[in-house]
């Protein structure tokens, strides 16, 4: 068994070294590490090619910025593991909880988990109260249309087989991602499973990019992925992850 991170990199020289410690020093050991560069102009390319490019599997570069949703296509599409996870490139998400996101996989009673960050007792960063607003009611929206019952539709935590996310063209190439993923995965039937998770959030002097333009696409996207777009079911086969694999 094996766990790719795609870690979708935009800007993030101060902190982007810290996560791939991280990463590295997370309790799942048997790790494919991915970065996408999304054209990034404050150092932080120059940074992965002199020092990081040797510590991971895979560093690929865009010769344009193309936003957050493009870079996990790339990165999607070059993992090779059993189960992906998004890692953003900041240090609002732990690593150490890696092995909490994936063992509904490795039961083998989930095929999609995501990372709720308003969901049990782990540490949250207070922050923005009208962030904490907006991602509510874009999950109660997002959960009207799709019928699932999600407590954190807009977390970066997310872990599937890699069988399911690489069947899905991802069409977004922003923050849109995480509307329109959660609405194809619930259209296809996916046994999606939900965790709590730490959550040590930035603000943004502190490099945080998510706007209120993108809370309007957002809305958008809810939209027009359940209403419009046309995903069948993926029949998946029975595989028994934690029989007799272990991925730590």
């Amino acid at each position: 068994m094996r766990l790719s991170v795609v870690i979708p990199c935009y800007n993030e020289l101060g902190t982007i070294s810290q996560v791939i410690e991280a990463v590295k020093a997370s309790p799942v050991k048997n790790c494919e590490i991915i970065i996408v560069d999304d054209c990034s102009i404050d150092g932080t390319r120059e940074l992965l090619k002199s020092k990081i490019e040797s510590q991971v599997d895979k560093v690929i570069y865009h010769h344009k910025n193309r936003g957050k949703g493009a870079a996990l296509r790339t990165g999607f599409a070059g993992a090779t593991g059993d189960i992906i996870i998004v890692q953003d490139a900041d240090l609002e998400y732990d690593p150490r909880e890696y092995l909490l996101m994936i063992q509904p996989i490795l039961d083998d009673r989930a095929d999609v988990v995501f990372g709720s960050r308003f969901q049990g007792g782990r540490p949250h960063r207070v922050v923005y109260y009208w962030h904490m607003v907006g991602n509510v009611c874009l999950t109660m929206l997002s959960n009207m249309f799709t019928n699932i019952n999600l407590t954190d539709m807009e977390t970066c935590y997310k872990a599937f087989r890699r069988e399911i996310i690489q069947s899905i063209k991802i069409e977004e190439n922003r923050f849109g991602f995480e509307p329109e993923i959660t609405a194809k995965v619930a259209k296809m039937e996916c046994r999606i499973y939900e965790v709590g998770i730490s959550y040590y959030g930035r603000t943004y002097k502190e490099g945080k990019k998510i706007g209120w333009k993108d809370g309007i696409r957002a809305i958008i996207c809810i939209l027009k992925y359940n209403l419009l777009a046309n995903t069948k079911k993926y029949n998946l086969p029975y595989i028994n992850y934690s029989a007799n694999n272990k991925i730590i």
